[in-house]
């Protein structure tokens, strides 16, 4: 069995503050992918830099404070690569990847985007950049007779069934159709298998993000916007795909929950 844990933490130090380190201890994870970390190893404490028991593997970003991506593996990656090739996005803390025995498995943090700014730009120029990639991966991959998944923070709600709000966000960054096309051909061209929805085609949700405003998360007016990406292969020896969701908003460590998946290899 493998089984894999993606979140976005908000924060590495500000979560370990509110039940981050007792999750981590708790995890019957193998893999655990990280994004938003905000922070480079060395302002870290012991505790978060080297977890006891885990191989860590960190993509700090070079603005301070800003995006960070890591990988958590209970055996030594084999090979360790920090961004995707393309200059703009190698210092940007935006995706690491390891290869493990027959598996490559990255942490993605997708540029989340506000439209009509910059920061859609750079979306739409990482998405661009990304899918080729994508391709590429699985192709090389596949010639080394691994699988892939690619696991993070895609900031991209694909359906209706994927937010509760989809009539109000149709015209916001993270549910506009050009964002949703893009993910279709993660799917469609890249060929990656959404493992959440192939195991739960019906929704709404499972969401996996909700605002801190207002009571977003009691009413789960929530996205389901942190995926787990898989090979055909891998994807269809998956046997379970669970949103670890907090019991109450006080229990919150982050505004995003834990996305685990089981594969039985």
């Amino acid at each position: 069995m493998l089984t894999v844990s993606t979140v976005n933490v908000n924060g590495l130090r500000a979560a370990a503050k509110k039940g981050y380190v007792e999750w981590l201890a708790a995890t019957s994870a193998d893999v655990v992918c990280l994004q938003e970390v905000r922070a480079e190893p060395a302002q870290l404490p012991a505790a978060l830099r080297e977890p006891a028991g885990w191989h860590i593997v960190s993509a700090p970003s070079s603005l301070k404070g800003r995006a960070g991506v890591a990988l958590l593996t209970r055996v030594e990656p084999t090979a360790v690569r920090v961004g995707f090739g393309v200059e703009e996005f190698e210092q940007s803390g935006r995706y690491v990847e390891v290869e493990l025995p027959g598996l490559v498995v990255g942490s993605l943090y997708l540029p989340s985007g506000d439209v009509g700014t910059e920061r859609q730009a750079e979306k739409e120029r990482f998405m661009a950049a990304f899918l080729p990639y994508l391709v590429e991966l699985r192709a090389k991959a596949a010639a080394d007779d691994r699988e892939v998944l690619i696991c993070g923070d895609w900031n991209i709600a694909h359906q209706r069934i994927d937010l509760k709000n989809w009539r109000g966000n149709q015209k916001e960054a993270g549910f506009l159709p050009e964002e949703r096309a893009w993910l279709s051909r993660v799917y469609d061209e890249a060929g990656y298998v959404d493992v959440m929805r192939a195991l739960h085609p019906e929704g709404p949700g499972p969401y996996s993000w909700w605002s801190y405003r207002g009571r977003a998360f009691d009413n789960d007016s929530g996205w389901r916007i942190d995926l787990a990406c898989a090979t055909p292969e891998l994807a269809a020896t998956a046997v379970s795909a669970v949103v670890e969701r907090a019991e109450t908003h006080e229990q919150r460590w982050s505004d995003h929950a834990p996305v685990t998946v089981v594969f039985d290899r």
